[in-house]
């Protein structure tokens, strides 16, 4: 049995994360060497501002090279609207569930606008192993 369903418990506290001024050729590097799907991106002051995944990336890559033009910067092809983020405060099985509806590995941790952690499908798993 779960000792806690409280999302703050669970979440990675320290999410990769790349700036939106960054490359995309520098994201990739991360998404990469990390071996995710997927970063939160943040402003200097550690808000999220979006969120980049590898099919941005590739969108990336492939515009440049059929436009013959470089690459650009992530805040070019981040997704930034209608975020759907978890409070640290609730619980992981709601979050699990609307992860599942909506499709999603992942979800950015949010407080006050600032990412403080991320849960993610492996995060679940490892935390609901103990109903068995």
């Amino acid at each position: 049995m779960l000792q806690s369903v409280n999302l703050r418990d669970y979440m990675l506290t320290n999410p990769v994360k790349v700036k939106p001024e960054d490359n995309v050729l520098e994201a990739m590097k991360v998404i990469i060497d990390n071996k995710i799907s997927g970063v939160c991106v943040v402003d200097a002051q550690g808000n999220l501002v979006g969120i980049l995944s590898e099919m941005d990336c590739l969108r990336a890559v492939l515009g440049a090279t059929y436009n013959k033009t470089a690459i650009g910067l992530v805040h070019e092809y981040m997704s930034s609207d209608n975020l759907v983020v978890a409070h640290p405060d609730e619980n992981i099985l709601d979050v699990a569930q609307d992860m599942l509806l909506k499709n999603k590995r992942r979800r950015p941790v949010v407080e006050n606008g600032r990412l403080i952690g991320q849960i993610t499908c492996r995060r679940l798993l490892a935390a609901v192993r103990g109903f068995t």
